[in-house]
């Protein structure tokens, strides 16, 4: 059952920011573990006959093309069945969508939005889950897709090339209580429009799975 994440979550990842050294990671790894991992992975236990299985991404970041080699990530993020949700310093925060898209979904979602039965209704969700206070996150274009009308009803949403929508509740109380698996579960459910379009739309084949493999070597 889960009962909130540990009272050190926060800490933890305040330390952490301000010394992302193995150092630090080896002398406070215990509260990861209990305070933030094992809290997590309860999270999605608890979530999981609504939403699907759940997984924890792994706490150390991949520095092997990076500039940045800061050897931890200082947040903990997870999944369930599309759904996003990561804990850190910042409270927490939840997301729905698609975080990135290869090239074969990037023109099957311009396709889709492009089609005036199926982007109406995309615009309509997306418009939606503005008024609601979420906020719209993605790569996108800052001019227009080649080809494109320069006054096409929907261009805002054709630059994207990926489209996910996201909010966050800054650390409370409320953080180390079972009340946030509710929280949690309602938050998807109000997202879960925009989640369902894009699996319909957009989906991801096994050339989508192959080219994404490929971008990650």
């Amino acid at each position: 059952m889960f009962t909130g994440f540990g009272e050190a979550a926060v800490d933890f990842y305040e330390g952490l920011e301000a010394d992302n050294s193995k150092a630090y990671w080896q002398d406070n790894k215990h509260l990861y573990d209990d305070h933030v991992r094992a809290p997590m992975q309860a999270l999605l236990l608890t979530l999981e006959p609504e939403f699907g299985e759940g997984r924890i991404f792994r706490p150390y970041r991949d520095v092997r093309f990076s500039k940045d080699k800061v050897p931890y990530k200082t947040q903990c993020g997870a999944t369930a069945g599309g759904h996003y949700v990561q804990v850190s310093a910042d409270g927490i925060m939840v997301a729905v969508g698609y975080y990135a898209m290869v090239p074969g979904q990037v023109a099957r979602y311009r396709a889709a939005v492009d089609d005036e039965r199926h982007g109406p209704v995309l615009a309509s969700i997306v418009s939606s889950l503005h008024d609601d206070g979420f906020t719209l996150g993605g790569d996108r274009l800052k001019t227009r897709p080649r080809g494109t009308d320069p006054d096409h009803p929907r261009l805002d949403l054709l630059r994207h090339r990926a489209l996910f929508a996201h909010t966050s509740w800054e650390p409370s109380d409320e953080l180390h209580t079972p009340e946030l698996a509710d929280r949690v579960a309602r938050t998807w459910r109000r997202m879960d429009p925009l989640g369902e379009w894009l699996h319909e739309h957009v989906g991801v084949t096994l050339d989508d799975a192959a080219q994404g493999a490929r971008g990650r070597r």
